[in-house]
């Protein structure tokens, strides 16, 4: 029934977001990215891409970081064209979007605040889409008590603040406990969201955000060890969600080195191939350790690209938004990897990327 009246509210803006989807980088756009010598090189090549002259007022030498930002922004302008035209229920679920950079930013705020730092240079670091109105108001904080009722008065995830924390955990050691904290709530609430707006919607939102819950949970786990985390804690930290809740988080809370955390995660069989190749036993070295982060690292964001490709294989739902913005940021870091090889000569790796298309 739904489907009957997507069109009318939405179906402007699916149409543009598909045609956004479009101008992702193809594989021979990549390979002629690749070939290039210099940043400058680097800048023609994409001038003949969906990304046009977006530096052409960038004076030379280009640096790495300015690519990023600058293809940032153009993400954050078709968001917000989108975000503009947008009507209920879509106008909430674009919101929710931005509600995990918002999350990033505050942290990123409290960190300034614990240390002492210029909040107002901070707001500049800030990613633009999880920028909001009151931001301002949180940089009047000189402690961490004022940012607290600031947070929970004047930002749209004072909801996560008020059920999971106090002022008092708001401290140096706890900033990563309290990242996680809030995601476990932001990722639930989505997904109680996306339930509400029913199928195929529903159904798109919930492998998506089931992966995403699980690899924060691996991540979770795996950072815990040697920490002082007590395993009741990195429990609470689990998302109440995913392929590998509840059983497979139940164990998780109780592993207490890598191969236990593979073994587990065999029982789901996409999450198989993460841990091919891993070093096993107590006596794998520091180096081993980088290396297996890295390269599950690289198989998370290569299962996240498959599945956000595969959102737009249904039409009349709302999954083909979030979808689009995590591809792009792939994408976006694909080209920062890329223009950061060419900066250092390193073109011995310059194809380790996760291609999109």
């Amino acid at each position: 029934m739904e489907a009957l009246f997507f069109n009318a509210n939405t179906g402007f803006l699916e149409g543009i977001v598909r045609g956004y989807k479009a101008g992702i980088l193809t594989q021979s756009q990549y390979a002629n990215l690749t070939q290039c010598e210099t940043l400058e090189d680097f800048r023609t090549q994409l001038s003949a891409t969906d990304y046009g002259n977006f530096l052409a007022n960038e004076s030379l030498p280009i640096s790495t970081s300015t690519i990023a930002d600058k293809a940032t922004e153009v993400l954050v302008e078709q968001f917000k064209y989108l975000r503009t035209n947008a009507v209920e229920p879509l106008r909430k679920f674009l919101d929710y979007i931005t509600y995990g950079y918002m999350i990033d930013n505050v942290i990123l705020l409290i960190t300034g605040t614990l240390h002492e730092r210029d909040t107002h240079e901070l707001v500049k670091r800030c990613h633009p889409l999880g920028v909001f109105d009151s931001m301002p108001v949180l940089c009047v904080a000189t402690n961490v008590e004022e940012l607290y009722q600031s947070v929970l008065i004047e930002t749209p995830i004072a909801p996560y603040f008020r059920e999971c924390l106090t002022a008092s955990d708001l401290d140096d050691l706890n900033i990563e406990i309290i990242r996680n904290t809030l995601y476990k709530a932001y990722l639930e609430d989505f997904n109680n969201f996306a339930t509400t707006l029913g199928s195929p919607t529903s159904d798109v939102m919930h492998r998506i955000l089931a992966f995403e819950a699980d690899r924060r949970t691996i991540n979770i786990t795996i950072n815990s060890f040697g920490t002082e985390l007590s395993k009741e804690s990195r429990a609470k930290l689990f998302p109440a969600i995913g392929r590998l809740f509840p059983e497979g988080n139940n164990q998780l809370a109780k592993a207490d080195d890598i191969d236990q955390v593979r073994q587990i995660c065999e029982n789901v069989s996409e999450y198989r191939s993460f841990f091919s190749e891993t070093p096993t036993g107590a006596s794998s070295s520091a180096d081993d350790f980088g290396a297996m982060a890295a390269r599950l690292e690289d198989r998370f964001f290569s299962t996240e690209v498959e599945l956000n490709k595969q959102a737009f294989l249904q039409q009349f739902q709302y999954g083909v938004f979030y979808s689009y913005m995590k591809l792009k940021e792939q994408e976006i870091r694909n080209l920062t990897w890329i223009a950061e090889c060419i900066a250092q000569d390193a073109k011995d790796r310059i194809q380790d990327f996760i291609p999109i298309f």
